[in-house]
């Protein structure tokens, strides 16, 4: 069986929280709801983020 890196999950979960957080977004300016409006700003920032930072290379991967 075909072990995935920890690594690739998170980021696969990193992508998800990033469009969860679009989708506030824009569930906060449709309804105008600041509170959506802010968190889904965050949680886009932050998962694309953690999407850039969990798949960059790493010293261990040069093995």
């Amino acid at each position: 069986m075909v072990q995935a890196e920890p690594r690739i999950i998170l980021a696969a979960v990193a992508v998800f929280m990033a469009l969860a957080g679009l989708g506030a977004t824009i569930r906060g300016l449709l309804f105008d709801s600041p509170a959506f409006i802010h968190y889904g700003a965050l949680a886009l920032v932050a998962g694309v983020a953690s999407f850039v930072v969990l798949l960059m290379p790493t010293t261990a991967d040069d093995t």
